[in-house]
């Protein structure tokens, strides 16, 4: 893994990331993950629909970023944007998805300064989260791959960590469960990595998790943003 994406996987980064839940906070309201079990069976499901999209989009960005660094053409930022915005059918989705791009963008331009993130800024100053998380992966000098790896690491730790709070859960058996999904997360990276182009990007359906999202929209009394 290349040392950057340690920091861009880090909760810390002062990204806004863990103002998020990724579904979980309305998931525990509903009853649905209540303990390290269905914590367990949320993980997996969001890991190989949402995560499996999230990944597959962020290894496109950074490939596109590699490509836009030596041929100018930041109006193809527009082009992947209605990508990404075609397969989050969830209005709330789309909403915290461009909020979390828009502060990742901020913060990645400070610490690694690049053309290609100043006009993906300028083209689309609230991208989503994949794009922004693929440019600042490729600024900071990672390969699609470790771009996808990120993204789907993000995509269970943020709710993983979430449900501790929520529900105060052992903190260490929930890392142990996070430890199990490494195959997975190997695997899902691999194959983002390995995507030919922008007509092979997943587009998986998550409707659940839509649900949940325009539920918690709606919710009047929430601790997390989405």
């Amino acid at each position: 893994m290349h040392p950057s994406l340690l920091l861009l996987t880090d909760s810390r980064l002062p990204a806004g990331g863990h103002a998020h839940s990724g579904g979980i906070e309305r998931a525990v309201a509903s009853g649905a993950v209540h303990d390290v079990a269905s914590l367990s069976s949320f993980l997996h499901g969001r890991l190989h629909t949402a995560g499996t999209q999230s990944a597959a989009l962020t290894a496109a960005a950074c490939a596109e970023a590699a490509r836009l660094a030596t041929h100018h053409a930041p109006h193809r930022w527009l082009v992947l944007d209605a990508e990404v915005d075609a397969r989050t059918a969830s209005p709330a989705q789309r909403d915290a998805s461009r909020t979390q791009g828009r502060l990742l963008l901020r913060v990645a331009r400070r610490i690694w300064p690049s053309p290609v993130l100043d006009d993906l800024a300028t083209i689309t100053p609230n991208p989503h989260h994949p794009m922004a998380l693929g440019a600042a992966a490729h600024a900071a000098g990672a390969t699609p791959e470790e771009a996808a790896l990120a993204a789907a690491y993000h995509a269970i730790t943020g709710p993983a960590t979430a449900a501790v709070r929520l529900l105060g859960l052992d903190p260490v058996a929930v890392h142990a469960l996070l430890a199990t999904l490494t195959p997975a997360l190997t695997a899902q990276a691999r194959r983002a990595g390995a995507s030919p182009g922008w007509e092979a990007l997943p587009a998986y359906s998550s409707p659940a998790l839509d649900l949940l999202a325009e539920q918690h929209a709606r919710a009047e009394v929430r601790l997390f943003i989405s």
